[in-house]
Parts: C-alpha cells; sequence; structure tokens
C-alpha cells in the first residue's frame, strides 16, 4: 500500500510489462511508467531479433498496451524516435499517433529546439508530454515556457541526475533548483526525477518534493524491503560538484534560454542508437 505520507508520485522505468506487474505485487502499488527506446531494447523479447520500422513500433505499441491494461489510472510514457536530423514535424506526426495508442500516454520529447516546437504544439492540440533528456535549469524553464497554459498534469518534465551525478555533478541540486524555480509559476508543469539509480536518489527526491520520480524495479524493490520510507537525513554527496542556483524570468519566451547542453546531444545518440540496432 502507498504510504499516507508520500505525496511523490511513484512511476516504473521499464519496458517490460512483466516488470510492471511484479513491481505491483511487491509495492501493492504503481502510479505510472516511464519507457523509452533503450528499455525496449532490453525487452526480453527483443534479444537476438531484428525488426522492420513497421514491426518495432507494433512491439512497442503493443508493450505500452500491456502496462496500460495493469495500471489503467497511472501514466505511461512513450518516447518518439528522434536523432540530431528529427524535424519538430516528424516528432509530432510520431507524437499524434503513439498518444492514440493508450488512453493514458504522455509523450516524451526530447528537450531540444526541435523536440520544444513539436511538444509546444502539441499541448496546444490537448495531447500530455514529458520532456526528456533535461539536465539544466535552463531547459527547464524553456519547458515551463513553451508549454504555459497547459492544464497540470498535462506536462511532465524529466532532470536525469544519474547522468549528472556520473560526471561529478550534484544532480540532486538540479531537482531543488527547478523545484524553487518553478515555485514562482502556475504549477503546470510537474517535475519528474528521473535516471535515478539507488535508494539514496529516491529518498532524495522524496525529500525535495520532486512530484513525481521513476526508478528501475531493482532501486523500487530495495525501497520496498526497507519498508517504504520517505526520509533521508544523511543523503549528502560531498565527492559531487554542487549546481548553482539561477535567477531564471519564466515569463521570457522559450526561445530566450540557452537550452544546449551536451549530455542531450549525448542521450538523443544513444536511444536513437539503440533503436536503430533493432531494425533489419
Amino acid at each position: 500500500m502507498k504510504p499516507e505520507n508520500l505525496r511523490t508520485k511513484i512511476f516504473l522505468d521499464s519496458g517490460d510489462p512483466a516488470e510492471t506487474k511484479e513491481t505491483m505485487a511487491f509495492l501493492g502499488f504503481l502510479d505510472g511508467q516511464t519507457t523509452n527506446p533503450s528499455l525496449i531494447a532490453k525487452n526480453p523479447e527483443t534479444a537476438g531479433k531484428k525488426f522492420t520500422r513497421e514491426e518495432l513500433l507494433g512491439f512497442y505499441r503493443g508493450v505500452v498496451e500491456e502496462v496500460s491494461r495493469v495500471i489503467p489510472e497511472g501514466s505511461v510514457s512513450i518516447e518518439v524516435y528522434a536523432d540530431k536530423h528529427t524535424s519538430a514535424e516528424e516528432m509530432l506526426r510520431q507524437g499524434r499517433e503513439m498518444f492514440a495508442w493508450i488512453p493514458n500516454a504522455h509523450i516524451k520529447y526530447p528537450t531540444t529546439r526541435e523536440g520544444l516546437k513539436a511538444a509546444q504544439q502539441s499541448v496546444k492540440e490537448g495531447m500530455r508530454v514529458n520532456m526528456t533528456l533535461v539536465f539544466s535549469q535552463q531547459q527547464a524553464a524553456a519547458v515551463y515556457a513553451a508549454t504555459r497554459g497547459a492544464k497540470r498534469g498535462n506536462v511532465f518534465l524529466s532532470p536525469f541526475i544519474g547522468r549528472l551525478d556520473d560526471r561529478g555533478e550534484n544532480g540532486m541540486d538540479l531537482i531543488e533548483n527547478i523545484l524553487k524555480m518553478y515555485q514562482k509559476g502556475d504549477g503546470h508543469v510537474e517535475v519528474l526525477t528521473a535516471s535515478v539509480r539507488n535508494l539514496h536518489h529516491l529518498l532524495a527526491a522524496v525529500q525535495l518534493g520532486s512530484d513525481i520520480l521513476t526508478s528501475p524495479l531493482k532501486v523500487l524493490r530495495e525501497w520496498a524491503q526497507a519498508g517504504l520510507p520517505a526520509r533521508e537525513d544523511f543523503y549528502k554527496p560531498e565527492a559531487l560538484t554542487p549546481i548553482l542556483y539561477e535567477e531564471l524570468n519564466l515569463e521570457q519566451d522559450w526561445t530566450a534560454f540557452d537550452i544546449s547542453h551536451e549530455l542531450t546531444d549525448v542521450g538523443v545518440e544513444r536511444f536513437s542508437a539503440d533503436w536503430n540496432a533493432l531494425l533489419s
């Protein structure tokens, strides 16, 4: 059962419906699930197989349909294919198609110039979006500005904390900074802490008040085995460089913000490579 004092929504980060069912069994609840091309590539059913583009999209659709049946009241994030050449129009075309797959979809777009253009139009059309591969406060400000006018629940923002930790920066500082910045706004963007690597990350996200977090099954299992605690007072990674808060004006146009980040570029390349590796 979900602890009464837990305000953060808990998502599973997985491309395998079997893990959805397993998590529901040991956790007793699940508020949603995030998927991406790399997670779909790790699905046991793809092992050693090659697909046509249509077959792979059909497989992806089958995965999220099964997940949706397990958690019909939760959100299921589906990611468009995007590489460095993919236009906003192409992302939007995919997004419209994927949004129709299930009734509880959020469409994941990369937080790039083209991804933000696609997201801006998507929310105008009433679609729900999840802006992914976020690594900076400037990117978070741009997402807020690009989706202004959307109702709460329709826009998620996914900062990847583990990948910042990997290069010596304190990813949890980014979560804290974005939450602080968004307090000045209208609340239409929900912060979804992603790239959670361990129980310390999970508990720190809960304690900071992240709206949502998404975690791999192994970390959720560790959390369950620990009794589903909602606090951690000893997460102070002194070996990591602090990320300082920036004073940004959320009322600016989204194009005024510097959304470039090398980790976003690397992430886009990695997701597209994992997807393309499955194609015949």
